[in-house]
């Protein structure tokens, strides 16, 4: 899953917050679409699937799964993710607490996508229903 040369750690890290969950709302998404494509849907139940599980409520519930499986890294990435402010306001129908937690969620599997991390990103997918084998 990677077009380009990963970033060295602490180059990433350094990274602001909503960039690292820029790139990880779209690392979360495909994770979830490889999942669903091994099932049995047709396109329109699995596109219904993906958008049941790549929105703030979903992602927020899953953020709450996974803190006490992330390292020292990864939870302060994951603050920094949650705590940061983007200069427009929450997309309709979201909880901002939903949405604060899922871009924290964002910034930890894009920061792990950038560093190259693949096997951390597939070890936290499988702890969460992310990992469902329904599809």
């Amino acid at each position: 899953m990677s077009f380009r040369e990963t970033f060295p750690e602490e180059e990433a890290y350094q990274l602001n917050a909503l960039k690292l969950a820029y790139i990880g709302d779209t690392v979360w998404e495909m994770l979830i679409r490889e999942q669903l494509i091994h099932g049995n849907l047709n396109v329109t139940r699995m596109h219904r699937e993906c958008v049941s599980r790549v929105n703030a409520t979903a992602q927020s519930e899953t953020a709450h799964l996974l803190e006490e499986h992330m390292n020292s890294r990864e939870m302060d990435i994951f603050h920094r993710g949650r705590n940061a402010h983007a200069h427009h306001p929450s997309p309709k129908h979201q909880n901002p607490r939903d949405y604060a937690m899922a871009t924290g969620l964002e910034a930890v599997f894009g920061y792990l996508y950038l560093t190259g991390q693949k096997e951390r990103i597939q070890e936290l997918f499988q702890k969460t229903n992310g990992g469902n084998e329904n599809g």
